[in-house]
């Protein structure tokens, strides 16, 4: 496979460490970003230490300046554009801070499309682009007290099929990945959150909420994330775009 230039969003924790760590060891340059440099630099510095290629560059994803002040500060042109910063608040719409719900939205989905909109013009001059979108399970269905993440994660297919369109004339894919639950400190933070909210304990969470639904009753690894994503920006996958890559368990084949 030829190594490409790999920014991930929201990679100082989590799924996205998680993938860029599985990718620099397969030998591409990832561009670490998060809103907390500290934590890129860390999972930069763990991805130098193992002989892999990486840099970290602080960004926010809602903000224009912040998105022009990252692209400029980067070592090369990006090929690949990984969309995985999200975040998550649970509570009942009626309890849900607008400006929390507001948030939500701008970090998951005007945010995709601030990142995107900023790269496509370079993937268009050198005729190559690859973008990954992490979706969720909650991309296809609903839960209970998480309507913001449910819209964002909705919003994203939508988005994704009409950016295909898009760049339908050039060698550029768009698509979206959609995990069952990964343990990450986000899920571990609703497992408490859900808790509270459905006055069960955490285990039952785990166990009745989360897993239940999916006839593997697994957690997602992060090395199926990033295998997947290897295989969308590999060339046998050239002609697949605007689709969306259940990752469930069987969760929605039910």
């Amino acid at each position: 496979m030829t190594h490409r230039c790999i920014l991930i969003t929201g990679a100082g924790s989590g799924i996205g460490a998680g993938i860029a760590t599985e990718l620099a060891a397969a030998g591409h340059h990832i561009v670490l970003t998060d809103l907390d440099r500290t934590a890129v630099d860390a999972v930069a510095a763990q991805i130098l230490a193992a002989g892999g290629s990486a840099e970290a560059v602080a960004l926010d994803v809602t903000s224009d300046d912040s998105v022009a002040a990252a692209l400029a500060a980067i070592s090369r042109p990006v090929d690949v554009l990984v969309n995985n910063a999200g975040l998550q608040h649970v509570a009942p719409l009626e309890e849900f801070p607008i400006q929390k719900w507001d948030f939500l939205i701008q970090v998951m989905l005007v945010g995709v499309a601030r990142l995107t909109r900023a790269l496509l013009p370079g993937m268009r001059e050198r005729g190559f682009g690859r973008i990954v979108n992490i979706g969720s399970i909650h991309s296809l269905v609903a839960s209970p007290f998480k309507s913001a993440y449910v819209a964002a994660k909705h919003g994203l297919l939508g988005f994704s099929k009409v950016i295909a369109l898009e760049t339908a004339d050039t060698d550029i894919t768009i698509n979206t990945i959609c995990p069952t639950y990964v343990k990450t400190p986000l899920v571990d933070k609703q497992i408490a959150d859900q808790a509270r909210t459905r006055g069960i304990p955490e285990e039952k969470v785990v166990s009745d909420v989360m897993l239940k639904p999916m006839p593997k009753g697994v957690f997602i690894g992060f090395d199926e994330l990033a295998g997947i994503t290897a295989f969308l920006i590999s060339p046998p996958a050239r002609n697949i775009t605007g689709h969306t890559i259940d990752v469930d368990g069987g969760w929605t084949v039910q």
